[in-house]
């Protein structure tokens, strides 16, 4: 070398680092379990606080009952009494034991079917009244309609009863219904009467007549016919004519004739406004309490008493002929023919 010094050589010494030893994944397993776990349970706490109350209850009676979910229908097994299609019932539960969750609910269901009922009933008697209004006002329209009628509509009294739609004809001392002491029809009453039958001619609404007289004894009334006979004569020729009219038959439930035992006017019993035809347009509460529900026993009828008062002779929806039917009370009966139209006339 030119300055005489020797050069050391250069060492480089590499020091090859080894690897970190081997840590493992099982901390980010945890980890997700974990967050997953949170998030689930924030989501529980707000679906619950977004929940109605009636919506948690259901579905606290779910896990009450998992078997049958509801009693309001559904055909899956949640509607069943047992897991498996046909099979038993759960014998965990002892005899008597009812499960609160359905009573509850079959309380509920009462509630909701009674308040229907209402409902219904509410609207039939509405529409019920409604149909008796148009008939009253028909009535009215048909007779002031007619002048040879509308000089006798203060004999026509129409009012509202419990009962239904209350059509009285009463006796005028200078226009009477019928021929003295008789069940003849004036040629005027007919008119009404015939009148009276078009416009129920439609009605649906079953309907009852009875006949009535004053106080004043029938002539010759020891011979067996007296006011009695003579008021059901009249009721049953009432009942001609309102067919005459358009009414149909069937819908009459009953024809009684009871003499002076209701008088219009008791502090007159003399009146001839006492002398009158009732025809009443029933309700259908009133028909129920009236009619019998079809299959329901029959009440037992007592034996009727010969020393008992003469009854009011009734006759339930019988023919132009035949026999006057004894009324439900217990009394003596009476065999009236119905096609006697005349009889002796009163004093």
């Amino acid at each position: 070398m030119a300055n005489g010094k020797q050069l050391q050589p250069i060492i480089i010494k590499r020091i090859k680092k080894g690897g970190h030893a081997a840590h493992g994944g099982a901390w980010k397993i945890a980890y997700a379990d974990f967050v997953t776990a949170m998030m689930a349970f924030f989501l529980l706490m707000w679906l619950l606080g977004s929940t109605a109350k009636g919506e948690l209850q259901g579905i606290a009676e779910y896990f009450q009952n998992p078997i049958k979910v509801s009693l309001m229908g559904g055909t899956g097994t949640g509607n069943s009494d047992s897991i498996l299609p046909g099979g038993g019932r759960d014998l965990s539960k002892q005899a008597g034991q009812v499960d609160s969750g359905d009573a509850e609910r079959a309380a509920k269901m009462m509630g909701a079917q009674m308040a229907r009922a209402d409902d219904v009933k509410r609207e039939r008697l509405r529409q019920e009244q409604a149909r008796l209004d148009d008939l009253e006002n028909s009535i009215r329209n048909l007779i002031e309609s007619k002048a040879e009628l509308a000089a006798f509509k203060d004999q026509i009294q129409l009012q509202k009863t419990p009962d239904g739609l209350s059509i009285l004809i009463v006796d005028n001392q200078n226009r009477p219904m019928f021929d003295t002491g008789s069940a003849l029809v004036k040629p005027h009453m007919r008119e009404i009467l015939q009148t009276i039958g078009k416009a129920m001619g439609k009605v649906e609404n079953r309907i009852t007549l009875s006949g009535h007289t004053d106080a004043t004894p029938y002539g010759n009334g020891d011979r067996g016919y007296s006011n009695w006979e003579l008021s059901a004569d009249r009721a049953n020729a009432t009942r001609r004519e309102l067919v005459a009219g358009g009414l149909p038959d069937d819908k009459l439930v009953r024809v009684e004739g009871l003499a002076s035992s209701r008088l219009l006017f008791p502090a007159r019993p003399n009146d001839p406004a006492n002398r009158r035809i009732s025809i009443v347009i029933m309700t259908r509460e009133a028909e129920e309490r009236m009619l019998p529900a079809p299959g329901a026993p029959q009440p037992v009828k007592a034996e009727p008493d010969a020393a008992a008062a003469a009854p009011a002779v009734t006759t339930s929806q019988a023919p132009a002929t035949g026999p006057v039917v004894v009324p439900p009370r217990p009394a003596l009966q009476i065999p009236v023919d119905m096609t006697k139209t005349q009889a002796t006339p009163r004093p």
